[in-house]
C-alpha cells in the first residue's frame, strides 16, 4: 500500500520561532514558507510546520498511491478515520486515521 513515510508535519504554536529551530536544524531555508505553513525538504524527506496542527504530536505521514483506497483498507482493518481527504495545495492530498491505540497515522498522495 505504502512506498514509505516521506513527511512529518509537527504542530506549532509560534511558526516564527519554530522556523528558525528547524532551519538551523535541518541547515537549509524553507522550500514553502507561508503564515499557515512552513515546509522543508531535506535527503527526499519533507518537514512541515503547522501553526493549526493538533496538540497530540507530529504526525508521520505514509506515501500511497491512492489515498482514498487506503483510508478504506485501514478502517476496514481496525483504524478510525481521523481526517477526511483533503488538497492541501498543488493537488497534493492527506488523510489521516487512528490505530487502535489512537495513534494518528497520515497518509499522503502526490499531485
Amino acid at each position: 500500500m505504502t512506498s514509505g513515510m516521506t513527511t512529518i508535519i509537527y504542530p506549532v504554536t509560534d511558526l516564527a520561532k519554530a522556523k528558525a529551530v528547524y532551519r538551523e536544524l535541518l541547515g537549509v531555508q524553507p522550500t514553502m514558507d507561508e503564515v499557515y505553513y512552513v515546509g522543508f525538504s531535506v535527503a527526499g524527506q519533507d518537514i512541515g510546520l503547522d501553526p493549526h496542527g493538533h496538540r497530540s504530536g507530529p504526525v508521520s505521514y505514509w506515501q500511497v498511491e491512492d489515498i482514498r483506497a487506503g483510508v478504506t483498507a485501514l478502517v476496514e482493518a481496525g483504524a478510525v478515520a481521523h481526517q477526511d481527504v483533503k488538497d492541501v495545495g498543488g493537488g497534493k492530498l492527506t488523510a489521516a486515521v487512528k490505530d487502535p491505540d489512537g495513534n494518528i497515522i497520515g497518509l499522503i498522495q502526490s499531485a
